[in-house]
């Protein structure tokens, strides 16, 4: 597979993360992400699918990207004598962050008490990215079952987080 098929393959997957870590649509990001993925290609072992590892490299330079824009927050807070007089972006706050990773935290506890079957579909499809096909070939099952599957780990799931909703 070349580099090309590798990007288009693993776009959505991508965009999904960046989005799901730091709470927006990023390019630069995205690109980073590729530029990683073609740096460290010699690195890659075929322990898992290079999905997984296109995955964690999306994740952590998300999660990197946060942490920057984070300590550049406070720096210009800092360097700033009227920092009430500055407008903070709700999205780099503290507050904010905790709130997220409060929020974060329930959510993967709630999945991580959904029964055994129903946690695994949700694991492969909406936290991987995998379609319902991808998912049912790796689990041998019917694509109907992937569907039947997701649609009450997920009613289970709003039960359990309406408040969040």
């Amino acid at each position: 597979m070349n580099f090309n098929e590798i990007i288009k393959a693993n776009r959505e997957n991508v965009r999904r993360i960046i989005r799901l870590v730091s709470g927006e649509h990023n390019e630069d990001l995205e690109q980073e992400v590729y530029l990683k993925v073609w740096k460290n290609a010699d690195k890659y072992q075929e322990r898992g699918s290079i999905k997984s590892w296109i995955g964690t490299i999306a994740k952590n330079v998300s999660k990197d990207y946060l942490k920057s824009a984070v300590k550049k927050h406070e720096q210009l807070l800092a360097e700033d004598d009227n920092s009430l007089d500055v407008i903070k972006d709700k999205k780099e706050t503290p507050e904010l962050k905790l709130i997220r990773n409060d929020r974060q935290e329930r959510i993967i506890k709630a999945i991580n008490r959904l029964k055994p079957k129903f946690r695994e579909v949700i694991i492969y499809c909406e936290v991987n990215g995998y379609t319902y096909e991808e998912a049912a070939k790796k689990l041998k099952c019917p694509v109907g079952t992937i569907k039947s599957r997701i649609y009450n780990a997920k009613r289970t799931l709003a039960e359990e987080l309406e408040d969040l909703l």
